[in-house]
């Protein structure tokens, strides 16, 4: 092929801008035979990363600290093709880094904690940062083409960014972790076209005065599968239907799982953008959902938010979504091992990277 023809084929695809939390994952197994994996993730991170793999351009915009764990971070990116082109690295950026630690009880069930801190000298790692709003500015006017823009952290700056691309057509996804700021999470709300959220972590879930609603409402709960409900042109919202999520054994780790159904989802249905969501029939959008909890119960399978990305082909991963759909993914074998490589370096603390560097330098001096 031809770079004129790679260039077509890379403008067909749809793109998807994101801003919030892009983190690095340090995974630890359940099998402590197996070091501790360093990927790209963050609820931001993932969705465009899983994106990407399902066929987008993908375009985080971040604010990332210039150290070792920003080289391990961007380089997970590139591996799957996802744009730098908004991403800026400084020393007053930040990356945060998000320990993750998968283990299993007495009764063999999958236990899965985040942390923080480095588990060698107890540092807190790098919170997150937003992106500056005098960068978010030049942003804007590069959003035209875009269809999707997702948004996970509230700011300034995403408020900025989710009300141009709006305004030039795209969906604006919205998947909050928490209120935060009730006047920003409101101008979330009100800018929003989908909001998708987790019935966990926002139980007290409040009920917006708003005069218009988003197109479509999403509650995840958990095992349970989840609940969504449409608007249509911005009325009130209908009622909620449910839609259970699709079983699967051998469970090796659910966390990412719900990046992967926003993902799913947003691939399926969101691709033309806002008007394509608007004219989307029910049963376009019921068969959307569904796609994106199949690939939540794929995830499941695998240890790590997108562990499966770096344990199966992408032949593998199409037959083994297949099957899952067809009702039969339960009998498929789970590939343990890793095809890709993945770098497994000693550690990116900046407390103790800094404390080796010191320790290095005294040496020489002496």
């Amino acid at each position: 092929m031809t770079q004129k023809h790679l260039r077509k084929a890379a403008s067909a695809r749809p793109i998807v801008v994101g801003t919030g939390l892009l983190a690095l994952d340090a995974v630890t197994s359940a099998d402590r035979s197996i070091p501790v994996r360093y990927w790209a993730g963050g609820t931001c991170g993932n969705v465009l990363i899983a994106l990407s793999y399902l066929g987008w351009t993908a375009q985080p915009v971040a604010r990332l600290a210039d150290d070792d764990a920003t080289e391990l971070l961007l380089s997970d990116l590139r591996q799957w093709k996802v744009s730098d082109r908004f991403i800026r690295v400084e020393e007053s950026g930040s990356t945060p880094i998000i320990v993750q630690r998968i283990s299993r009880d007495a009764q063999g069930r999958v236990r899965h904690s985040f942390s923080w801190r480095c588990t060698s000298c107890g540092a807190r790692y790098p919170g997150y940062k937003p992106e500056l709003v005098t960068v978010a500015e030049s942003i804007a006017p590069k959003l035209k083409k875009v269809s999707v823009f997702f948004f996970d952290r509230v700011s300034a700056a995403s408020l900025l960014l989710a009300k141009a691309a709006a305004e030039s057509g795209a969906i604006v996804a919205f998947e909050p972790s928490g209120i935060g700021n009730p006047i920003q999470f409101r101008q979330a709300w009100e800018i929003a076209h989908v909001v998708k959220y987790s019935h966990e972590r926002l139980s007290d879930f409040p009920e917006l005065d708003v005069e218009t609603s988003p197109l479509l409402v999403i509650e995840t709960l958990g095992e349970a599968g989840l609940r969504y409900r449409r608007s249509r042109g911005g009325k009130k919202p209908g009622t909620w239907i449910e839609s259970k999520s699709i079983p699967i054994e051998d469970i090796q780790d659910t966390a990412g799982s719900g990046d992967w159904c926003t993902a799913g989802l947003l691939a399926k249905i969101a691709s033309n953008g806002r008007s394509g969501l608007a004219r989307a029939s029910d049963q376009q959008v019921a068969k959307a959902i569904k796609y994106g909890q199949t690939l939540a119960a794929w995830n499941c399978r695998y240890e790590g938010a997108r562990g499966g990305m770096y344990a199966v082909t992408r032949k593998q991963f199409q037959h083994q979504i297949e099957e899952l759909v067809s009702g039969d993914g339960n009998v498929l074998p789970v590939t343990k091992g890793s095809t890709i490589e993945t770098v497994h370096p000693k550690g990116v603390c900046p407390v103790c990277d800094h404390s080796v560097t010191d320790k290095k330098k005294r040496s020489r001096e002496a």
